[in-house]
């Protein structure tokens, strides 16, 4: 056995910020992976991740199955994501270890060709499991882009502009803009760091947020109008037929959900969206705290955070509503 493949070996629990610099250390190239429908938590930490093992002295490819959203297309380095169904695309050899982000499985990524790989674990959801050859899962992070900012630190690598820019694009978006629960001083002190090493928080805000093409507006207000609330509890959804009606597309889709949660005396939302010739939708689920939403998803294999996670229904839309809101109304 070479001294790569026993570093390596299964370990059953969470590794340490120095096991994966020393595996950093030891290997030449990995591949850099994250969940399918991308969103700034996956995108920003792959990215950061990347330019950490450049710094090392490692060759790192990106590979995401699905496209990255429009708002997050102006991140330093973003045409460095190659997109495509197969790792092997990018490594034909299927030897070249593979760090998954964000992730429970390898299923979650949506990519072909990493099976057999080794895999290095690295999430923050508290429906995280131990899957991979190496795993560091810490669910009390507020962003898996913190996690990468602490493995920089450790690794003593600069923290360019670039890198900033990408850590701070994930922890604005995966805190809610600083609104989960997850946020605490030392999230401000981490994106407090990041400004004063170059990320301009204004101008990311601006590109995320307030850079929504027609398209997410017009199909917001369909989403609005189908609104329902029941005491503490609100939901809405939206058919393949009222997204084709504005031109609308799954990525439009992303946080109508936020707007549910928002209302005041709502404690817990969903959102459905059908998923195109399939009979089936995806589900946003969001709580003010008081309803764990994560172990809600988790019962429909689904996951995510106690806050914040999500799940797939098979439809019709009546059905998968009774299911749902038969969970939220217990409470979890």
């Amino acid at each position: 056995m070479t001294p790569h493949a026993q570093l390596l070996e299964p370990k059953p629990h969470v590794a340490r910020i120095d096991d994966l610099l020393t595996i950093f250390r030891s290997h030449p190239r990995f591949l850099l992976a994250s969940h399918t429908r991308p969103d700034g938590d996956a995108i920003g930490s792959v990215l950061a991740l990347a330019e950490v093992l450049d710094q090392l002295g490692c060759q790192a490819d990106i590979v995401f199955a699905d496209p990255i959203p429009s708002s997050y297309s102006t991140l330093p380095n973003i045409g460095r994501i190659h997109h495509t169904p197969s790792a092997n695309d990018v490594d034909p050899s299927g030897a070249t270890p593979a760090i998954l982000l964000e992730c429970d499985g390898i299923v979650r990524t949506g990519l072909l060709g990493l099976e057999g790989r080794t895999l290095i674990n690295i999430d923050h959801h508290a429906s995280g499991r131990p899957f991979a050859s190496v795993n560091w899962i810490d669910e009390h992070a507020c962003a898996v882009a913190a996690m990468v900012y602490h493995i920089a630190v450790a690794a003593n690598v600069e923290i360019t502009p670039s890198m900033a820019t990408c850590l701070y694009a994930g922890i604005l978006s995966d805190t809610g803009t600083f609104t989960y629960s997850s946020t605490n001083a030392d999230t401000f002190a981490l994106v407090h760091h990041l400004a004063a090493c170059g990320a301009d928080p204004s101008q990311i805000a601006r590109d995320i947020y307030l850079s929504n093409p027609a398209s997410k507006i017009r199909l917001l207000g369909t989403a609005l109008s189908n609104l329902q609330c029941d005491d503490d509890l609100a939901w809405t959804w939206v058919t393949s037929e009222d997204m084709d009606c504005v031109g609308a597309t799954a990525e439009d889709c992303e946080g109508v959900v936020n707007y549910l949660i928002s209302i005041a005396g709502v404690e817990s939302a969903v959102f459905l969206r059908e998923v195109p010739n399939a009979d089936q939708f995806r589900l946003s689920i969001r709580s003010k705290g008081k309803t764990d939403v994560a172990r809600i998803a988790e019962l429909f294999g689904g996951g995510g955070h106690r806050n914040a996670s999500g799940c797939t229904l098979d439809g019709p839309l009546p059905v998968a509503l009774e299911q749902i809101l038969t969970q939220l109304r217990t409470g979890l």
